[in-house]
């Protein structure tokens, strides 16, 4: 099983190109399936989510050819089963987003319950919920959602909480359906609105996604085309917290500033300087040591659940005490242990991490639990004195694409070992 080796102490500076967005990507894939003409995706991060994403869709008949620039062509025109088993679905949460579309054009779908990384618990009622009131017959069976509908209809939906996936999955199975579909209470991410702007392209009428309400209008059928995927914002904040942790200057390049206000907003209070161009973001530290933070995350434009794992690194090397509360996931500070181990000071009150900072952090062997937390403890090697190593990092390559390369490029000192 593949590991990192960090060497701590290394300022990083340098330039980094930022790569598509994992979560924009997958529900671009799934929404391929909805039109039987070939679509050409572009900007697709080169992930182990993807490829698990592409060999999900061709167990289903899907045809995907990758041509250079991992500029994807997928052909649904035969799809040959609406199945999506448990082998495949249990190691990536977003293969439920295969549900809608299935539904939504072939009028029948299994689905098994999925997977993913072990950060709390991530119901699917909301989409049963929002497919059944579309006129869907729904059970859950054997591990299964089996799903059918001749053709669903269209529905006034108001999601009892803010879901990503549930938004896209309903968002998708309505622009097939017989009349206008309302979802309120949407969520507002960069990557729905990614996604809307891919249905509208293959000749879905989808309205105000960005916003809490979307309007999906049924048609009768969709065409092929080409997309771009729009660059990820958790991979760009990442990279720029590496930049604060380690005192160094990092300038993230094809990205998209207006999709981190957020993370830039909390980067300016440990006392970075921030520099943003219509599609790069330069961050400054001029050696400083970083001042600790508080954190609260929130569903999209709060502070991102993705980077709190990261922003409990830095705060664990800053100056001063900071208080990180998770609000999205209840079962997302399994990297606090890990960095204990390396020396912080963090003592955990229910939903918030209270961090005491400490001027160096120590080398330890440590283990990767789940995504985001793998990206913490890579930047918190970043800093630790001697040599630490990551176990179970294939967690870090469903979600960033040659993390050593590009923090290599930057000047860090780290290797994988195989």
């Amino acid at each position: 099983m593949d590991k990192l080796a960090i060497a701590g102490g290394a300022r990083l500076d340098g330039t980094v190109r930022i790569s598509g967005a994992k979560n924009a990507a997958l529900p671009i894939l799934a929404a391929a399936l909805l039109t039987e003409e070939p679509v050409v995706i572009g900007n697709v991060p080169h992930l182990r989510d993807v490829t698990t994403t592409i060999e999900l869709l061709g167990r289903m008949g899907v045809e995907a050819t990758v041509h250079e620039g991992m500029r994807l062509e997928v052909d649904a025109a035969r799809v040959t089963e609406c199945y999506a088993p448990y082998d495949l679905v249990r190691t990536m949460r977003a293969s439920i987003l295969v549900l809608g579309p299935l539904l939504g054009r072939f009028g029948h779908a299994d689905v098994s319950l999925p997977g993913g990384c072990a950060i709390g618990a991530r119901p699917v009622d909301l989409h049963v919920a929002g497919l059944r009131a579309m006129g869907a017959q729904v059970v859950i069976e054997d591990g299964y959602i089996r799903a059918q509908a001749r053709r669903l209809r269209g529905a006034h939906i108001v999601l009892e909480q803010v879901t990503v996936t549930g938004t896209e999955n309903l968002m998708m199975a309505a622009v097939l359906a017989d009349g206008q579909t309302i979802l309120e209470n949407a969520a507002r991410e960069p990557e729905v609105i990614d996604l809307a702007k891919f249905l509208n392209t293959i000749g879905a009428r989808v309205s105000g996604a960005g916003t809490n309400t979307i309007v999906i209008e049924g048609v009768e059928r969709l065409h092929g085309g080409e997309y771009n995927v729009l660059p990820d914002r958790i991979e760009t904040g990442t990279f720029l917290v590496a930049g604060a942790i380690t005192g160094g200057r990092v300038r993230a390049e094809g990205t998209r500033p207006e999709d981190i206000e957020a993370v830039l907003g909390k980067l300016r209070e440990a006392g970075a300087g921030i520099k943003t161009g219509p599609d790069w973001v330069e961050l400054d530290m001029q050696g400083r040591r970083p001042r600790a933070v508080d954190i609260s995350t929130a569903p999209y434009p709060g502070f991102p659940t993705d980077m709190q794992a990261q922003f409990c690194a830095l705060n664990a090397v800053a100056e001063g005490v900071a208080a990180v509360t998770e609000n999205v996931f209840e079962n997302r500070y399994m990297h606090v242990s890990e960095l204990q181990r390396m020396g912080a000071v963090i003592k955990l009150q229910g939903h918030t991490a209270i961090i005491h900072g400490v001027e160096r952090l120590t080398a330890a062997p440590v283990m990767a639990t789940d995504l985001r937390a793998s990206a913490g403890l890579v930047l918190a090697g970043l800093v630790a004195d001697g040599e630490t190593v990551v176990d179970r990092i294939y967690h870090i390559d469903r979600g960033y694409e040659c993390i050593e390369e590009k923090l290599q490029q930057l000047g860090g000192r780290i290797r994988r070992l195989v």
